[in-house]
């Protein structure tokens, strides 16, 4: 039995050990047969993993660099896969953000170093994804600008696609939805001319899901999703299948399709996925089927993690909550005429100041026509007064006027010339 042999079976019984075994393997070049390398390989791998499963962010990170040396010494592409599982080691260890992209960083000036485009712009594209994660919004737009011109003279479309999904996201997070759009339509293009993989068409999908969404069109986004969902699910991505689920209840909530978000519950892939994120939604759902500000308000308390914590979620439910607010104002007011504004507030349960801003602003958008007496705290309900049908008629009848007063006088000038 060889000592990596040696070194796998200890890990069961004996950590420190084993650890001590593979950091041997490590230390020394290997011989530059197949079988010698593959062995450090694997012994790499292993030593990251043990790393990982305790947690040890800076020996991990040391690791990296200094088996960069050796590494130098392997196939291109051999490399770059190692240093990027190496890196990818990070990812189920929490609060490693920051580590991440001081190690991604690092890897990227020593693939520049050692002229290995290949690596470099791979690293670059993961490095733009985690200033996404961290909302370094201006050093991920800085970095993509950069790359796509190099990608697209290279005419590389595999990474084109990835990076062009990326600036899609990113214009997303800083709310220009025109320039992410364009740029979602870019990576559609891209994509069309070459093999592109079920995880990144998933990832296609899902941004297209979102973009029409924003623009209120939830039928067909909800499409999108379904195809995101049967991606990420196919491929295993158990949190992004779960991302996608959310977004079709979120989708059939704001269509107010109680019973579908019912039927979605019930399927078999609610089933697979649940957990409190799909709980969350369910008690959104019934909060808005109970047209219910007060469960609607338990429900964002309750599960504060699981619809705050995305961006894309809460701000289409501070919209719903918006609307039901709106709504229930409406309901509330139509009988009075003259009203206390505190007698409201205790009607729909809310604070006296968030009402009185509310129905501020419904007055200013003219949803009812009425004024706010702050001196007595009312708020006083004007009839609706029906547009005077004879004034439009009015209008029209100028407008055409004016129209006939214009030939006439293209004509006149016509005759003078």
């Amino acid at each position: 039995m060889g000592r990596l042999e040696d070194a796998q079976e200890l890990v069961k019984t004996d950590q420190p050990g084993a650890e001590a075994i593979y950091r041997d393997i490590v230390s020394t070049p290997p011989g530059m047969n197949d079988e010698d390398l593959r062995n450090y390989e694997l012994a790499l791998m292993d030593l990251g993993g043990l790393y990982r499963d305790s947690r040890r962010t800076s020996e991990l990170a040391e690791l990296i660099k200094t088996s960069r040396a050796v590494l130098s010494a392997f196939a291109k592409a051999k490399t770059a896969k190692i240093v990027r599982q190496l890196i990818d080691l990070f990812t189920t260890i929490p609060d490693t953000l920051d580590i991440q992209i001081t190690v991604t960083r690092s890897c990227i000036e020593w693939a520049i170093s050692e002229r290995r485009s290949f690596l470099r712009q791979n690293l670059e594209t993961r490095l733009i994804g985690l200033y996404l994660q961290k909302h370094s919004y201006t050093e991920a737009i800085t970095l993509i600008n950069a790359l796509l011109k190099e990608l697209k003279r290279l005419d590389d479309k595999m990474v084109l696609v990835e990076v062009q999904l990326l600036e899609s996201r990113a214009y997303h997070a800083l709310r220009n939805i025109p320039k992410s759009r364009a740029s979602l339509t870019s990576a559609r293009t891209s994509a069309n001319a070459v093999y592109c993989s079920p995880l990144m068409q998933a990832g296609l999908d899902m941004q297209s899901g979102i973009l029409h969404a924003e623009d209120k069109d939830y039928n067909t986004a909800y499409s999108y999703f379904i195809e995101a969902l049967d991606g990420y699910s196919a491929q295993d991505e158990t949190k992004k299948s779960v991302a996608a689920l959310k977004y079709m209840l979120l989708s059939k909530i704001m269509l107010n399709l109680t019973d579908d978000v019912h039927q979605i519950m019930t399927g078999k892939l609610a089933i697979k996925y649940a957990g409190r994120d799909i709980e969350a939604m369910k008690a959104v759902a019934r909060a808005h089927s109970n047209r219910s500000l007060a469960e609607f308000e338990l429900a964002l308390a309750d599960y504060k993690e699981e619809l705050g914590s995305d961006t894309f979620i809460r701000s289409h439910f501070t919209a719903l909550y918006d609307t039901l607010l709106e709504q229930n104002l409406v309901r509330v007011i139509e009988p009075f005429s003259r009203v206390e504004i505190e007698h409201v507030a205790k009607l729909v349960g809310l604070g006296t100041g968030q009402v009185e801003g509310k129905l501020s602003q419904m007055i200013l958008d003219k949803v009812f026509s009425g004024v706010l007496d702050q001196g007595t705290g009312c708020l006083i309900v004007f009839d609706e007064v029906g547009r005077d049908k004879s004034y439009d008629a009015a209008l029209e009848t100028i407008k055409k006027l004016s129209d006939v007063v214009e030939v006439l006088y293209t004509n006149q000038a016509s005759l003078l010339d």
